[in-house]
């Protein structure tokens, strides 16, 4: 080894540089690694935060004031609506509409399936049940 070291006196400090390199690099990539976890993390708590404060939101929206009906005339179902109001049952004790109601908050929009059935109520696509268990 001492021969080849005197054959190429470079080989060695070459070798150091190269090493010191590596090492910097390492030290860079998990420095990277560290602030993406970090910011990951923050992403994580504030869209918690959001879900959080819209479930809040949801139950508490036919209380707070805009809300399209009476309180008491709506129902929390949750999904794939928020609430089925009976408008005009507390009131006037017959029902004039039936109304399905979205809560959102903040910046958010319509799923697909809230899309969905949007256009199927749009399109009339809506019909009244009876159904019976038989023993």
């Amino acid at each position: 080894m001492s021969e080849l070291l005197n054959k190429y006196p470079y080989l060695l400090l070459l070798f150091v540089i190269l090493s010191i390199f590596l090492f910097f690099l390492l030290i860079i990539q998990r420095l990277r690694f560290s602030q993406k976890l970090k910011e990951e993390r923050l992403d994580a708590v504030k869209r918690s935060k959001a879900v959080i404060g819209g479930l809040t939101v949801e139950q508490m929206a036919p209380y707070l004031p805009g809300f399209p009906c009476n309180p008491g005339d709506a129902r929390f179902v949750g999904k794939p609506v928020d609430y089925v109001a009976f408008s005009g049952l507390t009131e006037k004790g017959r029902i004039d509409e039936i109304v399905l109601i979205e809560v959102k908050t903040g910046e958010s929009s319509l799923n697909d399936r809230e899309k969905e059935v949007r256009k199927a109520v749009k399109e009339g696509r809506v019909r009244y049940e009876q159904w019976k268990w038989k023993e």
